[in-house]
């Protein structure tokens, strides 16, 4: 999972991204509209990998290689053994179905990251993804460890990889952040991608240090360097959290700022013309923050989740409140039966969905996702894989560093569906050629 896109989830039922598959990758029926159809594809049955279809770019999210379909990037794949190296970053390309697992992606960093010094990192780890320079290609921002001596100012551990009709395809670039964009010695890290000014490019946020953002306007060249950077912008918090949304509808996307990367307060910045200047509201104190249309007002709404419940902020950067007495710990939204509204999903301890009503999500007539799979179950994403108009559940049953289970539930019009997932599969696939 792109980890940038973790901590907050948008939820329209456009944002977001899931997993949908007939049996054996790109073949078989398609499923019914019911939420019945073929036997899954099963983890012990890796079918072999094929071509990645070639595009001709889009304006899909998260479409690397631009044929039209939504593709998944996973990251933490499954190792071989017990502490061996981490195999890199999976991309499972999409379809007219929804993503296939026999169509996949491989991203090593012996072959994709840049070096730096000669020395190729050992961290290579999927933060963001947009198209960062408007070619019709979804682009991944991936974090690397550069050597640092600890002295003066660290070097930008962040790197580009460009989309192209193969996906990616090339090594990495660096990201360039001007000395004039930073602040202070920490690491420049935490990117979120969004359309912060208004002008339809994808710009870059990032974490400078001591409550300031280095904000850099796109669009970035193919050697990694934005159109402009600026002064650092002053910020509510340290840890800008994406992806970002047009949260009150004016054309500029917004973004949460956490105080801390780890649970605490987070505030609501809003984009403008100068990029994202401007603190709107502060939120509660909590674990996880998740943006969707919980409450059918005029804006997006929040929910912000802890251990001994989910408080609401509605109509942002209004402040009309609301509280669930359902602990959310960790937090997803998207709209699972395309009604418009916006369900809450609880990932810890267990997966339950919450049914969307006009006045926000409710407890009543929560369903619990149970994978068959044993392990540790937690979300990776939620959203419209398959072009339907109504978002799909993706969630991962990990069973130590060698063994996982992907399971994807579907959403249909009487909402999604538990029963049985409609495709199952490991990230050990990346593991066979």
């Amino acid at each position: 999972m792109v980890r940038g896109r973790r901590a907050i989830r948008v939820g329209t039922t456009a944002a977001g991204c899931a997993l949908l598959l007939a049996a054996c990758g790109r073949g078989g029926p398609a499923p019914a509209a019911d939420g019945t159809g073929p036997t899954p594809v099963r983890a012990a049955q890796a079918p072999a990998a094929q071509p990645v279809p070639r595009g001709e770019g889009s304006e899909v999210p998260d479409d690397f290689n631009g044929d039209g379909h939504r593709d998944l990037v996973l990251d933490d794949l499954v190792k071989a053994e017990s502490h061996a190296d981490d195999a890199g970053i999976g991309i499972v390309y999409g379809s007219a179905r929804g993503p296939a697992p026999a169509t996949r992606q491989l991203l090593t960093p012996a072959k994709y990251a840049a070096p730096t010094d000669g020395q190729i990192p050992a961290v290579f780890e999927a933060e963001s993804a947009c198209d960062l320079d408007g070619d019709g290609f979804t682009d991944l921002v991936v974090t690397t460890d550069p050597p640092y001596d600890g002295q003066g100012r660290p070097p930008v551990p962040l790197q580009l990889l460009f989309g192209s009709p193969a996906g990616p395809a090339a090594r990495a670039v660096p990201l360039a952040v001007p000395g004039t964009a930073r602040f202070g010695n920490d690491w420049p890290e935490r990117p979120v991608c969004g359309d912060f000014d208004g002008d339809g490019a994808q710009d870059l946020v990032l974490h400078a240090s001591a409550g300031h953002l280095s904000y850099l306007r796109g669009p970035f060249t193919r050697e990694g360097a934005p159109r402009e950077a600026g002064a650092p912008v002053p910020s509510p918090g340290e840890a800008p959290t994406g992806p970002a949304a047009d949260v009150n509808r004016d054309g500029y996307d917004d973004l949460v700022v956490r105080a801390s990367a780890g649970p605490g307060a987070a505030a609501l910045v809003l984009g403008g013309p100068d990029g994202p200047t401007r603190t709107a509201v502060a939120l509660p104190a909590g674990t996880d923050v998740a943006l969707g249309s919980f409450g059918r007002g005029k804006a997006l709404d929040a929910a912000v989740g802890g251990a001994d419940g989910t408080a609401l902020r509605f109509d942002l950067p209004a402040s009309r409140r609301g509280t669930l007495d359902a602990p959310g710990t960790a937090l997803d939204a998207a709209d699972f039966d395309g009604d418009g509204r916006t369900e809450l999903v609880l990932g810890e301890p267990a997966v339950r969905v919450l049914p969307g009503r006009a006045t926000g999500p409710v407890t009543e007539g929560a369903v619990t996702v149970e994978p068959a799979a044993e392990g540790t179950t937690r979300v990776l994403t939620a959203g419209d894989f398959d072009g339907d108009g109504r978002a799909d559940l993706v969630v991962r049953t990990n069973r130590g560093d060698t063994k996982d289970t992907v399971e994807v539930y579907r959403g249909t019009a009487n909402g999604l569906v538990t029963r049985e997932p409609s495709v199952t599969f490991s990230t050990a696939y990346f593991l066979t050629p």
